[in-house]
């Protein structure tokens, strides 16, 4: 038997419906009115005698939110404050175990030492830079692992990096020295200086600029600028001890006297120079010199060039020694020359002198 659906008994709907009755729609356009009415009699009316207590009151209604956000600032600001300081102080604590404790060289505490001055000895009145002693050691490591394949991590290989530390060590202290000497005396490098031993380096090497760049990348580990923050300190040394040494000095400017009045070259050559070929008149062994000989210096080489055949110069500072030199021929740029050679007093000499007035104080234990 077939199920029926139930119908919707709507008379009782209707019923319902009659039981509320809808709300007039008159009354409900006069409520709203009444309550627009309500609105603007509730506004404030402002004057200009309410005008500063109406401000007061906006003011004070909003401060219930600026009072809990400034708060939130002070205390971001704190946090902030204590997150900084302690990074600050992590980061020197390791970086002073790194350096001190642990004697590091890696690329990360060497660069932190080209940012911080973490000093590693005193050396009369001037800090000693732990820079300078990574700057030396490291060079020396790389030498030794890109072209002799020294394992430092190996027991032999940390034997060896050992013995090497006070060596390094004691250069750049040495090298302080030589700063301060150079001060006290009026000494500099020039760039003319600089760049005459860079062309020197490249015509004795054959390269150009790149190449040069990239045989001292490879056999050091140095940019240009590190090659020549070397030559300049080399450099710097030699002017000094030249300087330092009066008799020295005053010994070629005596024979530079002789040579004005008419002396002759050979002569004095045979007589007052230090060199052992003052015997054949001072005469260099190399008889086609130019800008790539090695055998004479590039001071004296770069001097030669500028000189007349026959035509003696001046006192030449030539590193180690003082120079007199004769131009005796020039064929196409190939040289031949005599020289007068004077010793100069090693400047580890006034060094230790220095030192021994100006002792030393190190931060770093090497062994």
């Amino acid at each position: 038997m077939k199920k029926r659906t139930p119908r919707l008994n709507t008379e009782r709907l209707r019923n319902v419906r009659n039981v509320i009755p809808p709300v007039p729609k008159r009354f409900k356009k006069v409520r709203g009115e009444e309550r627009i009415q309500e609105a603007f009699e509730n506004i404030p009316r402002i004057t200009n005698e309410t005008v500063a207590e109406h401000r007061e009151y906006v003011l004070r209604g909003a401060r219930k939110y600026k009072y809990p956000l400034a708060h939130s600032k002070h205390r971001i600001v704190i946090i902030s404050t204590v997150l900084i300081v302690v990074a600050i102080v992590g980061f020197f604590v390791y970086s002073t175990l790194a350096l001190y404790k642990f004697q590091s060289s890696s690329g990360f505490t060497y660069r932190v030492t080209q940012v911080v001055p973490f000093p590693i000895a005193r050396a009369g009145n001037s800090f000693v830079s732990y820079e300078n002693y990574l700057f030396e050691l490291r060079r020396y490591e790389h030498y030794y692992q890109s072209q002799q394949q020294v394992d430092f991590s190996s027991q032999s290989g940390k034997d060896q990096l050992n013995s090497y530390k006070p060596q390094a060590l004691n250069e750049v202290i040495q090298d302080a020295y030589v700063k301060q000497l150079a001060a006290q005396n009026g000494v500099t490098v020039t760039a003319a200086d600089l760049n005459g031993e860079l062309a020197t380096l490249q015509a004795q090497n054959q390269s150009s600029p790149q190449e040069l760049a990239d045989v001292t990348s490879k056999f050091f580990g140095w940019s240009i600028d590190d090659l020549k923050r070397e030559l300049t300190q080399e450099l710097l040394a030699q002017k000094v001890a030249a300087k330092l040494d009066t008799a020295t000095q005053a010994r070629a400017a005596s024979v530079l006297a002789q040579l004005k009045g008419g002396a002759d070259f050979t002569t004095l050559a045979t007589q007052y120079s230090d060199a052992s070929d003052k015997s054949n008149g001072g005469q260099y062994a190399d008889t086609a010199i130019t800008a790539a000989s090695t055998d004479v210096p590039s001071a004296v080489v770069r001097q030669l060039q500028t000189m007349q055949v026959g035509q003696v110069s001046g006192v030449i500072e030539a590193g180690s020694t003082l120079e007199i030199v004769k131009l005796v021929a020039n064929n196409n740029g190939k040289m031949q020359a005599a020289h007068i050679s004077f010793n100069v007093t090693p400047i580890s000499t006034y060094v230790a002198q220095y030192e021994k007035a100006h002792p030393a104080h190190t931060y770093l234990k090497v062994e």
